[in-house]
């Protein structure tokens, strides 16, 4: 029957034309709105297990300390396959230095996301004065700036960069918790609250009484709270 027929035909074309319209949206969605994750390669896992290893070494030993033999060991990997990855030691040092930063940052940016509404700075200043962060360099964590910041000066170009590369973006995270970030005066503010908790935890680390590297901690903590107004 003609009429059941074209009534088929036009149920099916319905059909198509919905399925190729909800696919183009949700493929366009996708593109617009969700970054498109592509696995990595072996090689790609094997360098950022590399870094890893380089990033704990320059918190525990600095920069002076990195040896490449001793990086891949750590990294379970042969001294051989060191320069398919990277084209000096001074090369992973850049690569480590930026490597630690991203992790500080990291860290620094989950105990912000915890924060109660008003209080992201103080939580990211108590983050980075922590006890925790004051051990941390003997497990091979926490801010590289603060455990290896005096043998930047040393280092080569490319290294200076990205721990440069790495200081702004502390001064960026700590200016973007202040409701006026962006004008002069926030980052006015941000640079000295970053010097103020970066010596702090120096100087924390640095002593060998526990009563003052917490007294010196608690003083960082209140010259901030008094910054911010």
């Amino acid at each position: 029957m003609p009429e059941v027929e074209n009534s088929k035909l036009a149920v099916t074309l319905d059909v198509q034309s919905l399925w190729r319209l909800t696919r183009s949206y949700a493929y366009g969605y996708d593109e617009r709105h969700m970054a498109i994750v592509e696995p990595r390669t072996k090689k790609e896992e094997t360098r950022e297990r590399i870094l890893r290893a380089a990033a704990r070494a320059i918190r525990k030993h600095g920069y002076e300390g990195v040896g490449v033999a001793d990086v891949m060991k750590e990294a379970g990997l042969t001294h051989g396959g060191f320069y398919a990855h990277f084209e000096s030691r001074d090369a992973l040092l850049a690569a480590a230095a930026d490597q630690a930063g991203a992790e500080s940052i990291e860290n620094l940016t989950r105990g912000i996301a915890a924060a109660k509404p008003g209080q992201e700075l103080m939580a990211l200043v108590d983050t980075y004065l922590s006890d925790r962060h004051v051990a941390a360099p003997e497990q091979g964590w926490g801010c590289a700036i603060a455990a290896a910041g005096s043998e930047v000066p040393r280092q080569q170009a490319e290294v200076r960069r990205a721990a440069s590369r790495r200081i702004k973006d502390l001064i960026g995270l700590i200016e973007r918790q202040f409701a006026e970030w962006g004008r002069g005066a926030a980052h006015d503010k941000a640079m000295g609250i970053a010097a103020t908790v970066v010596g702090a935890l120096v100087l924390a680390r640095a002593v060998d009484d526990a009563q003052l590297s917490s007294r010196i901690r608690k003083a960082a903590r209140e010259l901030t709270r008094a910054a911010a107004g």
